[in-house]
């Protein structure tokens, strides 16, 4: 299938790793131009230099206003047609195993700067009537994680937040959406492992196969295979799914609308 994103334009935010990475190259690889932002910009001059002549790059902390400012401008000075709102989650641990400090954290960490980014881009993709807005959260807002108790309150936030966006800006040929990725083989996972190695006292590869054991697919999932996902949520074939919050999971959640 031709995605028709020659020449078009996107941001992708925590490109140097993980989802970020895939979704970049495969965007890459249609054709598009990638604004890549991480905080790490030797990691993503290093990593995407066989597409120089397709990436700008912003290095900096996503929980910076100087950061989301640069990005802004960047998104208003040419063309962009969309972004992908992604970057690391907080701590892992059950609620009462937390601080007020963790909260905070955690709120600047998932929350806030996506909330700030898209009141910033979103009068923008809607002038031009035309725009794709994808955040990457996790499986845990549709079925909340023992052990992530920060990632469930804020990511189950940001549903709430990207669905009433995708309703106000639906007219105007914009869509917004969320993608709630299971256990995928990402640096990200490694923290949930070793959260469960060191609670059963097991060995790391021993905590991967019981994560493993319980994906009815029976393995984790492969970031290529996420960023396709995304990458046709950011296509124009896409125009007529938004507001919605779709699972990559192997068939982790158990509910009928997984």
């Amino acid at each position: 299938m031709d995605l028709k994103l020659t020449d078009q334009r996107f941001v992708v935010c925590g490109a140097s790793s993980g989802f970020g990475e895939a979704i970049a190259r495969q965007l890459l690889q249609e054709g598009a131009n990638v604004v890549l932002v991480a905080r790490r910009g030797n990691v993503l001059r290093d990593k995407f230099s066989h597409f120089s002549n397709q990436t700008e790059i912003i290095e900096g902390s996503l929980i910076y206003n100087d950061t989301l400012k640069e990005i802004e401008q960047a998104a208003k000075g040419r063309e962009t047609h969309g972004i992908v709102f992604n970057a690391g989650g907080p701590p892992t641990g059950r609620p009462l195993e937390t601080n007020m400090d963790d909260w905070d954290s955690a709120w600047q960490l998932v929350m806030r700067w996506k909330i700030d980014l898209a009141l910033r881009l979103a009068p923008y993709f809607k002038e031009k009537e035309y725009g794709r807005m994808v955040f990457i959260e996790s499986q845990s807002v549709k079925q909340p994680l023992p052990s992530l108790a920060l990632s469930n309150s804020f990511r189950a936030g940001v549903v709430g937040f990207v669905k009433s966006l995708a309703l106000e800006v639906a007219k105007s040929g914009v869509t917004a959406n969320v993608l709630a990725p299971g256990s995928h083989e990402t640096p990200a996972i490694e923290r949930v492992i070793s959260k469960n190695k060191a609670s059963l006292n097991i060995s790391f590869e021993e905590a991967k196969e019981k994560m493993e054991a319980n994906i009815p697919v029976g393995r984790m999932g492969k970031a290529e295979e996420f960023a396709s996902l995304a990458t046709w949520l950011l296509s124009p074939h896409a125009g007529y799914v938004t507001g919605q919050t779709i699972s990559h999971d192997g068939g982790s959640i158990q509910g009928l609308f997984g």
